[in-house]
C-alpha cells in the first residue's frame, strides 16, 4: 500500500504520516543525488526534532528451530520501538525491498513498516507503507 494522507488512528500511524512529511521536505530541500546514509542522519534529526525516540541500524535477533542468530538483520530506522523504516537511495524500488521489509516487521514483531526512497527524482510512489498486523493488514 503507498503511503497517503490516512487518518491517525494509532501511535504507528502519527509516525508514519510524521515521516512522510519529513521524507516529502528532505527529497525537496536536497533532491535524490545523496547516499543513502546522508539521508539517514538527517532523517532522524528531524524525527528526533519532532520529539520521537529514534534508533538507528537496530540489531534484531532470529530464532528458528532452537536456533538463535544474534543478529538476523539490522533495521535502518526503529522510531517509539513501533515502527521500522527502511530508506533506499536508488533509482527505483524493487519488489524484493518490500518482501524484506514485511520480513523484518514480522522477526521484530512491529506492525508497520516505511520503505522510503530517496534516489528517484520525485516523491512520487517512493514511499511504500507495509503492515503486519494492523487494521488494515
Amino acid at each position: 500500500m503507498t503511503a497517503k494522507k490516512r487518518q491517525s488512528n494509532t501511535p504507528e500511524d502519527r509516525i508514519a504520516a510524521d515521516a512522510v512529511a519529513i521524507a516529502y521536505q528532505i527529497h525537496t530541500a536536497l533532491g535524490g543525488a545523496l547516499l543513502e546514509g546522508a539521508y539517514q542522519v538527517i532523517f532522524c534529526h528531524m524525527l528526533r526534532k519532532r520529539g520521537y525516540k529514534v534508533e538507528t541500524e537496530v540489531s534484531v535477533p532470529i530464532e528458528f528451530d532452537g536456533l538463535k542468530i544474534g543478529a538476523g538483520f539490522r533495521a535502518d530506522i526503529v522510531v517509539d520501538d513501533l515502527v521500522i523504516i527502511e530508506l533506499k537511495s536508488v533509482a527505483a524500488i524493487q519488489p524484493v525491498f518490500l518482501k524484506q521489509l514485511l520480513t523484518y516487521l514480522r522477526l521484530a514483531k512491529k506492525r508497520l513498516g516505511l520503505l522510503i526512497n530517496f534516489g528517484a527524482a520525485s516523491m512520487k510512489d517512493q514511499i511504500k507503507r507495509v503492515v503486519n498486523g494492523l487494521p488494515d493488514d
